[in-house]
């Protein structure tokens, strides 16, 4: 078997509340063992990708620092290189740390020129959204981390910020500049970080649109599994067909022959 790039996204496929997928630790280590490239993609905002190594870690599933892809990481990259001192609001749940870089946050007081928006929780309140409209109103840029719709938990599924973010377009009337996943940018940045092509590589994901068939947008082949935030009305009602659909992660070594 030819070696390939695979390319995973976390929440959902490898762990759910960062409790493992039957199956996800072994996928991984046979993986390395038969030298295949591996990266690790998350839409998740809640903390960088040195804890979520960690976290993995904790829980069997060998994944390092330099193999993840945050769109927190690629929040920073995009405002480095194209609004370089710009003041940012950030509407986010939970710690993003040296993933989110030497990136200007305003204070409560000041007028921001970015809009950012992560993930949601309970720090995302209504004056924090009324705040970003306004700026937005005023001629800030909003920024997207993802406009993820939902998330699955150990408690079931959770809102995320793709309400917020379709609710501030709508009002303010302007675009979202997306960053993480589906962004074509995105997969590209994560070929380029572990030195893959996208006709050699395989995502694997829950989420149909911005896992794979974003993924395979780009050329990559996708595998969409049943677990995490998985629905057959989601699959229905997809703008694309998965090139596989597979019970969950550990199904994997078979598609790969």
């Amino acid at each position: 078997m030819t070696p390939k790039t695979l390319l995973f996204d976390i929440d959902g496929v490898l762990a759910i509340s960062w409790q493992p997928v039957d199956g996800a630790a072994r996928v991984i280590s046979e993986a390395r063992e038969a030298g295949h490239r591996l990266g690790f993609l998350t839409n998740t905002t809640s903390r960088p990708r040195a804890a979520i190594a960690t976290q993995l870690d904790a829980i069997g599933i060998e994944v390092d620092e330099t193999e993840v892809l945050t769109a927190a990481t690629a929040a920073a990259e995009y405002l480095t290189a194209n609004r370089p001192k710009a003041r940012c609001l950030l509407l986010n749940s939970g710690y993003l740390g040296e993933d989110f870089g030497d990136i200007d946050l305003v204070g409560s007081d000041e007028v921001p020129d970015v809009v950012v928006t992560g993930g949601a929780g309970p720090e995302i309140s209504y004056e924090l959204v009324n705040r970003a409209f306004r700026a937005l109103m005023a001629g800030a840029e909003l920024v997207v981390m993802h406009r993820n719709w939902y998330w699955a938990t150990g408690d079931g599924m959770q809102l995320d910020m793709g309400a917020f973010v379709v609710g501030l377009e709508r009002a303010a009337r302007v675009e979202g500049v997306l960053v993480g996943k589906p962004a074509p940018a995105f997969f590209e940045a994560a070929l380029r970080m572990v030195g893959g092509e996208a006709s050699s590589s395989i995502m694997v994901g829950d989420d149909v649109e911005s896992d794979v068939l974003g993924a395979q947008a780009l050329g990559i082949e996708g595998v969409l599994v049943r677990t995490g935030k998985f629905s057959e009305d989601s699959l229905r009602a997809a703008s694309g067909v998965p090139d596989h659909l597979v019970d969950s992660v550990a199904d994997l070594p078979a598609l790969l022959g």
